[in-house]
């Protein structure tokens, strides 16, 4: 189990507003690393499609990022991260796959793809969280800055999910010849 100790600069949470600015910085924190992935993503890739989609969903967590800055600040508060684990954990396993799937470029953009798409999900399903919290506490300039969010969210794993049977059908067609062959 974690301790709090272990936590630099984690303090314990004892109110619903601590625990939406602690969300945000979790989630501020993840779209540093999503964004900070994407773009090393974006140079191992080689995929027209794929390229265009990490480039122009670049410039989109630039604006999320923003939007959240400016949730803390609406909150009379600094932009602060905390550590998301979740989000450290995706980006290794993509890393590593990345790594193992090196040698083989179709293979690394489904890969790419599909690793992308499960950041997707999750981001997903904290921006609803998020938006949820807001309109409790009545923060109706802050869930429009969340909705922002979760919509360019949404449009992004759809249109992940709408390239991915293209990228699986070349990664199969690329190694047809080959494992067809040697059966």
């Amino acid at each position: 189990m974690v301790q709090v100790s272990e936590r630099p600069g984690t303090a314990k949470i004892t109110n619903l507003q601590q625990k939406f600015v602690y969300e945000i910085a979790v989630m501020y924190d993840a779209e540093n690393r999503f964004l900070e992935a994407m773009q090393m993503m974006c140079q191992c890739c080689q995929h027209n499609q794929m390229k265009s989609l990490l480039e122009n969903h670049i410039r989109e967590t630039e604006q999320q990022i923003r939007n959240l800055e400016q949730v803390f600040n609406t909150l009379g508060q600094q932009p602060k991260r905390v550590n998301c684990d979740a989000a450290a954990g995706l980006i290794s396993d993509g890393q590593r796959f990345m790594l193992l799937a090196s040698d083989n470029q179709k293979i690394l953009e489904l890969g790419l793809a599909g690793g992308q798409a499960k950041v997707e999900q999750l981001e997903c399903t904290c921006y609803r969280s998020l938006i949820k919290g807001a309109e409790q506490m009545g923060q109706n300039q802050i869930v429009q800055l969340l909705q922002q969010n979760l919509q360019q969210e949404e449009q992004a794993s759809q249109k992940i999910e709408q390239l991915m049977p293209q990228l699986l059908q070349e990664a199969k067609s690329a190694e047809g010849g080959n494992s067809g062959r040697s059966r």
